[in-house]
C-alpha cells in the first residue's frame, strides 16, 4: 500500500452509533500508554490524526477515521489504566467488549504489545478472552527502537512460548516503532490482503 489518505469521521461511546457497518474495518487497542495513537499515526503518515500525550488514558471513546475512502481505522480506549476510579475503568471494558464483540465489520483486532516488556497478565488474559470468543487478531510489538534487536527477539519469543501453553496455534505478529517507521509496510500490506480475502456484509 502506497499512498494513503486518512480523516476523522466520527467518536463516541455506542457501538450501536459507529458508521454504517459496510466496509472494512480495524480497531487498535493496548494497554494504556503502550503507544497506540503514535502508532496509528505513523500508519497514516499523519502526526495529527490520532491524538498522543505523555499521560495514559487519552483515548476515551470509540475513534472512526477512514482510510483512503475504502476501510476504518478504529482507535480504541486503553486497557488496564489504573489511575482511575474502577467504576470508570469498567465502564471503558464493557464499551470495548460491547464494541469488539457486536461490531459484524470488524476484521482484525490489532493488540498492542510494548516489546519491552515480559508477557503480561494484563496482555495474555485479553488474548485468552478474543480467543474464547473467535475474535480473529494479531499482535503488534511496540516500541522496538526501544531496545536491542536481541531483547526484542527474545521477549517475543517468550510471550509466544507463554502463549502455546495454552493456544494451539498463534496469531500473526508484527514488530514496530512508531518513531522509526519500523513494520508501516507490513501491517498495511496485511491490512490490504483482508481487505482482497475477507467479505464482509
Amino acid at each position: 500500500m502506497k499512498g494513503i489518505s486518512a480523516k476523522f469521521v466520527m467518536s463516541n461511546s455506542d457501538v450501536n452509533k459507529c458508521p454504517l457497518p459496510d466496509r472494512h474495518e480495524y480497531a487498535f487497542i493496548g494497554r494504556s500508554n503502550v503507544g497506540k495513537s503514535s502508532l496509528i499515526n505513523m500508519l497514516a503518515a499523519n502526526k495529527k490524526l490520532a491524538k498522543t500525550a505523555s499521560r495514559p488514558g487519552k483515548t476515551q471513546l470509540i475513534n472512526h477515521f477512514l482510510i483512503n475512502d475504502s476501510w476504518y481505522l478504529v482507535d480504541l480506549p486503553g486497557y488496564g489504566y489504573a489511575e482511575v476510579p474502577e467504576k470508570i475503568r469498567k465502564q471503558f471494558m464493557d464499551m470495548i467488549r460491547s464494541y469488539i464483540l457486536k461490531r459484524e465489520n470488524l476484521v482484525c483486532l490489532f493488540v498492542l504489545i510494548d516489546s519491552r516488556h515480559k508477557p503480561q497478565k494484563i496482555d495474555l488474559e485479553f488474548m485468552e478472552w478474543l480467543g474464547e470468543n473467535e475474535v480473529p487478531f494479531a499482535m503488534v510489538f511496540t516500541k522496538s527502537d526501544k531496545l536491542s534487536t536481541l531483547r526484542c527477539r527474545t521477549n517475543i519469543e517468550e510471550y509466544q512460548k507463554t502463549m502455546l501453553e495454552t493456544w494451539e496455534t498463534l496469531p500473526p505478529f508484527f514488530v514496530t516503532s512508531a518513531e522509526k517507521f519500523v513494520g508501516r509496510e507490513e501491517l498495511l500490506d496485511y491490512i490490504e490482503e483482508l481487505n482482497h480475502t475477507v467479505a464482509i456484509g
